[in-house]
């Protein structure tokens, strides 16, 4: 499948090897038009998030518990940067479906908050859908 076209960035990050294993098998699987780059933590996609300033990812996934910064302290300064990557999408893909992290998530700027699937086909299904899906365009 060609993937020049409508070609979609996508960046994870999350500290589980597996996990992120999981979801770029999940993301092959879904054959969309999509570049995936993913991070071990939260330091580390802040760097690629500063070094691919010319072109910024549609969506970011996010952990929430992650070690150097977590996946909250990612959110803040995805949503309060300066430019562009302020109004980059941001998914919060977490085990946890506490409604305190839920609460805090949108409070900071978050687009979608996702308990993470117990099955792979629920991961895909997940995905699938968050990458298909028609976001609504919000005026700043």
């Amino acid at each position: 499948m060609k993937k020049e076209h409508c070609l979609k960035i996508i960046y994870m990050a999350d500290d589980d090897e597996d996990d992120r294993m999981l979801f770029s098998d999940a993301m092959q699987e879904l054959e969309l038009a999509v570049e995936l780059k993913q991070a071990p933590d939260g330091l580390r996609l802040l760097d690629m998030l500063a070094e691919g300033v010319k072109r910024l990812p549609e969506i970011v996934f996010l952990d929430i518990n992650m070690p150097g910064r977590s996946g909250l302290e990612c959110l803040k300064e995805i949503k309060n940067a300066e430019g562009a990557l302020g109004s980059v999408k941001v998914v919060m893909l977490s085990t946890s479906g506490t409604p305190e992290n839920i609460e805090m998530s949108y409070g900071l700027g978050a687009d979608l908050y996702a308990v993470k699937p117990s099955s792979f086909q629920g991961l895909k299904e997940l995905l699938y859908d968050v990458l298909t899906r028609e976001w609504d365009k919000k005026v700043k």
